[in-house]
């Protein structure tokens, strides 16, 4: 048996540029699972650990798929799961030689939550010099930060997204998705194959951190730059950008499209199409920082071409002239506009009746693509042939 492979009759093994990696994957609910499943999908070998009840998310429902969170479904794919008691001695030592096998474990306990069980950083490294071990907190490790439970939507209001979202006149709201939790999950992606790089030249592992807030500050960027770097605090346009114009939401005769001109060659090509050159010249629009700044005059000029033909219509002038703009869908009509574009962003993920359709790994290889090998896996569905590999010499001396 392998390293990198534990148990046997799953088919082929995993392929890609990272096949050969054993990542022990101690996190849970996004922004670890989403790491965790960007590194299986390129050729990882992911074991899943989890507690007795299970990952959260199995249980967050509605949505579901025979019986099965959606949620759980679209983070977890290319993995084997384990389910280990760490207060179990047994388990504990199964999830210690595990750790000591890896070439990454990634964790989201509150800092310092895995000392106790002889997990944590310092503790794993002594006996694995070469693991590269990525923790994910909400606020860091440092004292203040350490004490404070991190969710997704507490950063999005600590950090100022929410200051940002919404009607100017209105309450702020949240981002439709759990935003900092797939940026951090990026992050530590990130962190994990740079920490992985170095170690081919000095053959040791190190510890990398990545928190919500720190990225949230970093996907913040314009706005974040505004204030630390111009005194400027931002503050909530709605739909409109505080450094462009147009770039937002505008009527047509049948429902709203997005139109947006980044630069005068696009805002010149626009009102050509709209039937309105003359705009293009006006010194009140000819350059963007003077199209900003009259905004509320130029609006309605806009508007009122637009609404004289409908959302698809224009769309499909504009996109022709050379400007960028786009309807407003929802998540279905999303999935089916990438389909027309030659995305294929649907894959399916297992065989028969375990087969589960998932989106798409965003990367694409020209030499080593993604790999959909194995489905969401059951909790402890392959806890017996893990446990059994642990138990096993090892047969590469690690």
């Amino acid at each position: 048996m392998t390293v990198g492979q534990p148990g046997s009759g799953t088919g082929n093994g995993p392929t890609g540029p990272l096949a050969g990696l054993l990542v022990a994957d101690f996190s849970r609910v996004l922004a670890g699972p989403y790491a965790t499943m960007l590194l299986a999908d390129l050729g990882a070998e992911v074991v899943k650990v989890e507690g007795p009840a299970g990952d959260d998310t199995r249980s967050w429902q509605p949505p579901v798929r025979e019986g099965v969170a959606t949620y759980y479904l679209g983070v977890n794919r290319n993995k084997r799961s384990v389910a280990l008691d760490l207060k179990d001695p047994d388990d504990l030592a199964a999830a210690r030689e595990l750790a000591r096998r890896a070439d990454v474990l990634v964790e989201n306990f509150k800092p310092g939550g895995l000392a106790r069980f002889g997990l944590d950083h310092a503790t794993v490294s002594a006996t694995n010099p070469r693991v590269v071990y990525a923790s994910i907190s909400g606020f860091g490790s440092q004292p203040g930060g350490a004490a404070l439970p991190g969710y997704d939507l507490i950063v999005q209001a600590i950090s100022g997204l929410m200051s940002l979202t919404g009607d100017p006149d209105g309450e702020p709201f949240r981002a439709g998705i759990s935003v900092f939790d797939v940026m951090a999950g990026l992050h530590a992606t990130i962190g994990v194959l740079s920490a992985l790089n170095l170690r081919h030249e000095t053959g040791r592992g190190q510890h990398v951190e990545v928190n919500l807030l720190a990225s949230a500050l970093s996907g913040l960027v314009n706005h974040a730059s505004a204030w630390v770097a111009g005194g400027v605090v931002p503050f909530r346009m709605g739909n409109s950008h505080p450094s462009l114009f147009p770039y937002e939401p505008l009527p047509c005769a049948d429902g709203d499209l997005i139109v947006t001109a980044g630069n005068n060659g696009q805002f010149r090509r626009l009102v050509e199409v709209l039937g309105v050159p003359e705009l293009a010249d006006d010194p009140r629009f000819s350059r963007n920082e003077d199209r900003t700044a009259n905004r509320d005059e130029l609006r309605p000029l806009l508007v009122e071409r637009l609404r004289t033909r409908t959302k698809l219509e224009w769309f499909r002038d504009i996109i022709a002239a050379g400007v960028p703009c786009g309807p407003i869908n929802t998540v279905d009509q999303g999935v089916a506009f990438a389909e027309e574009v030659g995305l294929d962003p649907v894959v399916t993920v297992g065989e028969g009746a375990a087969a589960v359709p998932s989106v798409r790994h965003p990367i694409r290889f020209s030499e080593t693509p993604a790999d959909y090998r194995l489905p969401p896996p059951g909790l402890d569905e392959h806890g017996e042939e893990i446990r059994r590999w642990l138990r096993t010499p090892e047969e590469d001396g690690r």
